[in-house]
């Protein structure tokens, strides 16, 4: 399969809305879910250590591990990352991807905004087609913009640039 599903920082972590604010999509985990247990292809899971101090994202904490959705996932490639695009992480996410003829990625995770946009972004710079089933995704409130604005305009940036086709999980497993 020249596809490979990409996990963008599917981690207990962002639980703590007491530290993130207001998130959307409460079905974004069962959505992640089901794409990971149909998924024919290579899965790529990327973790988000975080390097700010008294983040639930640090390295060594709880809030680091993925959530328990993905307990039982073997993932071909898992790697961390201390910025918003998995591309720039720990491993040559490209080179990886390149190795072995993928073409085409499927970007789901969280924060919509920040790693899944960037992530989905570089990616299509990279000549990658990319592929964002939104409903597989979750932001929270920023500023003043709800995390359901801020997801709109993901979507809208990444269709509208260029960068992502929009879908949904739906779509995505009918088409596997």
């Amino acid at each position: 399969m020249t596809t490979a599903l990409v996990l963008i920082d599917v981690q207990r972590g962002f639980d703590d809305l007491e530290f993130w604010g207001p998130r959307n999509n409460p079905d974004a985990e069962a959505n992640i879910a089901a794409l990971v247990k149909a998924w024919p292809g290579p899965v790529v899971a990327v973790r988000h250590d975080s390097v700010k101090p008294g983040s639930p994202l640090a390295p060594g904490t709880p809030g680091n591990a993925f959530k328990p959705e993905l307990d039982d996932l073997v993932p071909d490639l898992l790697f961390g990352k201390t910025v918003n695009s998995a591309f720039h992480g720990e491993t040559d996410l490209h080179a990886w991807l390149t190795d072995r003829g993928i073409t085409d990625i499927t970007v789901v995770g969280i924060s919509t905004n920040h790693c899944v946009e960037t992530t989905a972004r570089v990616g299509g710079n990279l000549g990658y087609r990319v592929v964002v089933p939104i409903d597989a995704t979750y932001t929270f409130d920023l500023e003043d913009l709800t995390a359901d604005q801020l997801t709109a305009a993901t979507a809208t940036n990444l269709r509208g640039g260029g960068f992502a086709e929009i879908t949904s999980t739906k779509e995505v497993l009918a088409g596997l």
